[in-house]
């Protein structure tokens, strides 16, 4: 168990920017789906903060639903072993589907859920959209649709993302040096 205080952790992003680049990419989804009606599936935990702005400023009629995957556990790096906790979702066939994510790193959530999603829906469009985009730790060849924010390689903590379940409710996104 790792113990962390709030004065620990450095602001990498503020509160405004995120919600600024929120409003961005909802102008780019409002623009590509022009009033279709999307599926939006969020992922538990830590992209549930993310999940509900972005879909507050979505202008098309929005279908949410949540799945609950885990890779890290307690710990500051991916397992690299995806473990669907819940992952039970509608008849997503002939729907338009996006994937709400916090953050990619290694990748093996989003080809995980890639998969999943492909292999079990006959899908009308697919795109992956996460907060974070962590090339560097990247080890599946797999990138989101659209993104966030690119970051380096810094352990973060804010916006729904957690250390050992803390820290998720701060709304910057903050950073903790390991």
């Amino acid at each position: 168990m790792i113990t962390i205080t709030k004065s620990d952790i450095k602001q990498l992003i503020s509160a405004e920017s995120i919600q600024n680049r929120i409003k961005e990419l909802a102008d780019i989804i409002n623009k590509e789906y022009n009033n279709e009606e999307i599926y939006i599936i969020g992922v538990l935990k830590g992209a549930v903060m993310f999940t509900v702005d972005l879909v507050k400023n979505l202008n098309m009629p929005v279908k949410m639903e949540f799945i609950r995957l885990s890779s890290y556990g307690s710990g500051v790096t991916s397992t690299g072993q995806v473990r669907a906790v819940d992952i039970t979702l509608p008849d997503l066939n002939e729907k338009n589907v996006l994937i709400v994510e916090d953050i990619i790193d290694t990748g093996h959530t989003a080809k995980f859920l890639t998969e999943f999603i492909h292999s079990n829906f006959n899908i009308k469009s697919y795109k992956f959209i996460a907060l974070l985009d962590k090339r560097c730790k990247r080890v599946v060849d797999i990138n989101p649709d659209l993104f966030g924010f690119e970051i380096d390689d810094k352990f973060v903590v804010g916006f729904g993302l957690d250390i050992d379940e803390n820290y998720r409710n701060l709304n910057y996104i903050g950073y903790i040096e390991t």
